[in-house]
């Protein structure tokens, strides 16, 4: 469809504005716009769980996705998950922090990426209330999605822990025998890992990315991974913090490969402060680890609908995540 074709004897269609056209088939068909009360829930603690802008939208665990045509808006909410569990209960502020922090990455980093801007488009403002989205968007290109985590670890925790301990190497990468947990690796690895609609990712060798996405392009994921995760190690330890392990996503704009998703936030990778560091023993992480640890002592029996978090809960993630967020770019 053209939307050069669409007019109204007052207003013509800003074909280069990439919401212009919604609110324009509103007009022309005279659908009602939902009413603003709608477009925004939150939890008594005052965190936005969920989004519904009059625009198409796909929800993850943190993010509601809207389609503007060319381009996405990207809505971080302060939704928080764990054991593959959406909570009832939201951290306040952290979809900022999250935006906040990727936006600085993607800057620091200095590769190609998707962020177009961190500012709402004026002709959003036009069509509803954007007070709740202030601090929390990324506006950014349309690319296709990869399907693999790029995952990297420089320290040996969580499923990789798991499965060294099983098979004394982890996708694939052979390590020393004697490793304990948390013990820093003779180098960093790649372990990537397919993305799964449902249930946990599953870790993969190396040789299986390659076989689905071809030689070049797998080796290209691998020592981008590697290249970015040096870079970003380089800067955590200058402010006292260490990156055990992150993911990355990746996406093809044209020909090219573009950073995707978020980079480097609490959510999608494990930092641990330098000066309490203590191989042998679980480390103290700048993320949801009370609500995890809360989750697994309150009687819980992760299978059903998951409890309110209490709001000390509440309050110590949320001061963890801004904590990460105030070492990194203070």
């Amino acid at each position: 469809m053209n939307s050069g074709n669409f007019s109204t004897p007052n207003q013509s269609p800003d074909t280069h504005d990439p919401v212009a056209l919604p609110r324009l088939v509103c007009q022309i068909t005279g659908m009602n716009e939902p009413q603003q009360p709608d477009l925004y829930r939150f939890d008594p603690s005052g965190a936005l769980l969920e989004t519904n802008l009059p625009l198409p939208r796909r929800s993850g665990k943190v993010r509601d996705v809207y389609d503007l045509g060319n381009s996405l808006l990207i809505v971080s909410t302060d939704r928080i998950s764990a054991f593959d569990f959406i909570l009832p209960s939201g951290i306040p502020g952290k979809g900022q922090l999250l935006t906040q922090m990727s936006g600085f990455w993607f800057e620091q980093l200095g590769m190609r990426h998707h962020l177009i801007t961190t500012e709402i488009p004026p002709s959003l403002s036009a069509q509803f209330d954007v007070d709740p989205l202030q601090g929390r968007i990324m506006l950014t290109e349309k690319a296709n999605v990869i399907p693999f985590e790029c995952v990297v670890r420089g320290y040996l925790e969580g499923s990789g822990l798991k499965e060294y301990e099983a098979t004394g190497e982890i996708c694939g990468n052979q390590l020393p025998s004697g490793l304990k947990q948390c013990d820093r690796l003779p180098e960093p690895i790649f372990t990537p890992a397919t993305k799964a609609v449902e249930g946990h990712d599953e870790n993969v060798p190396l040789e299986r990315l390659i076989e689905d996405l071809g030689d070049s392009l797998g080796q290209q994921l691998r020592d981008t991974s590697l290249q970015i995760y040096a870079s970003a190690c380089e800067f955590a330890a200058a402010r006292g913090l260490l990156i055990a392990d992150t993911k990355f996503e990746f996406g093809m704009v044209g020909d090219e490969v573009v950073l995707i998703d978020e980079v480097l936030t609490p959510d999608s990778s494990r930092f641990w402060s330098a000066d309490n560091y203590h191989p042998g023993q679980a480390q103290a992480s700048f993320d949801k680890q009370f609500v995890r640890e809360w989750l697994s002592q309150c009687g819980w029996d992760k299978k059903s609908s998951p409890p309110a978090l209490p709001e000390t809960v509440i309050e110590q993630t949320a001061a963890k995540y801004q904590e990460a967020y105030d070492r990194l770019t203070g």
